[in-house]
């Protein structure tokens, strides 16, 4: 599968952006270590990861603190090797206890747009882990971004049926200050 990621360091002048390789990446460790070296002190890094514009997921690492992770599409993201890394890393911090809540939340949405939940979970592709095994939708920290001007409700919408990962993170990039040096990296 063809992935796009980028690595955005906060910098006292705004966003530093640069396109990175995750070819070496086998790891949650590996992913925070990489970001962390585009750190200026103890700077917020953040890592976008884009794959054939079926899911994505933004990365953020303060300093030595653990990475808040987030996720467009569990379910998606589990069926490849980088989004693997970031699933197992939130399934295992969160359990299963609050899937329950995410699986309520996603069949009000798809109750919301006129679409039946069912029908679209007998179209989905099932995980390699069997069905259940990762959750269909956004999984992770919701709210990493909203010191930055993008809420939770706002990256949870780009992250919703129908939307484009390329193109969520075109926004949040926008909402950071920094899309038009993102796109420059694309």
């Amino acid at each position: 599968m063809a992935y796009f990621a980028a690595v955005l360091a906060r910098t006292g002048a705004g966003w530093d952006v640069s396109e990175t390789e995750l070819d070496d990446v086998e790891t949650l460790a590996d992913l925070t270590d990489l970001a962390r070296e585009a750190a200026e002190d103890e700077d917020t890094v953040l890592v976008f990861i884009e794959q054939e514009d079926a899911w994505f997921a933004v990365l953020r690492i303060d300093g030595e603190d653990d990475p808040r992770i987030f996720v467009s599409d569990a379910a998606a993201a589990a069926r490849s090797s980088y989004g693997a890394v970031l699933t197992d890393e939130l399934i295992e911090q969160d359990g299963e206890a609050d899937f329950d809540d995410l699986d309520g939340l996603v069949a009000g949405l798809d109750e919301e747009d006129g679409a039946v939940a069912e029908d679209a979970d007998e179209d989905d592709e099932e995980p390699a882990g069997g069905r259940g095994a990762n959750p269909v939708g956004p999984i992770g920290d919701s709210e990493l971004l909203t010191e930055f001007g993008m809420t939770a409700t706002d990256l949870l919408e780009l992250a919703g049926e129908g939307a484009a990962p390329g193109d969520a993170l075109g926004e949040i990039a926008e909402a950071l200050g920094c899309g038009e040096v993102l796109e420059a990296v694309r």
